[in-house]
């Protein structure tokens, strides 16, 4: 189903090489990494590892949304683990996510309702939605 809206930010990306011997780098130079594969000895990071740190990034800001359309102010401590597995099955390679999210001092039922939230509001969230397998854990 096709979105229209306001572009707020465009990210933009050149990456020569792949995840074996590659750069990535951003147009406003502010990303510049080497990809290597998972396991690797290569210097450089994998894109799983790059998807996690975007996806947690955006889930805690969505968290943060929730609260504040809550009025609710969170702990500085927020922190979420992000796992992202690449697994190969018969058909080919699949990603599988699991996000393990910590609310200190935040009451359990009223942690979850905003956990729940963020997964409805994240764009990564709604970005995979029904397309890997998604565990998200309070902490």
């Amino acid at each position: 189903m096709p979105h229209t809206g306001k572009v707020v930010y465009t990210a933009k990306t050149c990456t020569i090489g792949g995840r074996e011997k590659g750069v990535s780098r951003s147009s406003d130079g502010r990303l510049d990494v080497r990809l290597s594969t998972p396991g690797s000895a290569r210097i450089g990071t994998n894109p799983e590892q790059l998807f996690a740190a975007g996806w947690s990034a955006c889930f805690e800001s969505a968290i943060a949304l929730a609260a504040r359309n809550r009025k609710i102010t969170l702990p500085a401590d927020v922190a979420i683990d992000a796992e992202v597995d690449l697994n190969l099955a018969d058909d080919g390679y699949f990603l599988r996510v699991r996000l393990n999210v910590s609310l200190p001092g935040v009451e359990r039922e009223l942690a979850q309702a905003l956990v729940d939230e963020a997964h409805r509001i994240c764009p990564y969230s709604k970005a995979t939605r029904g397309n890997i397998d998604v565990a998200i854990s309070l902490v």
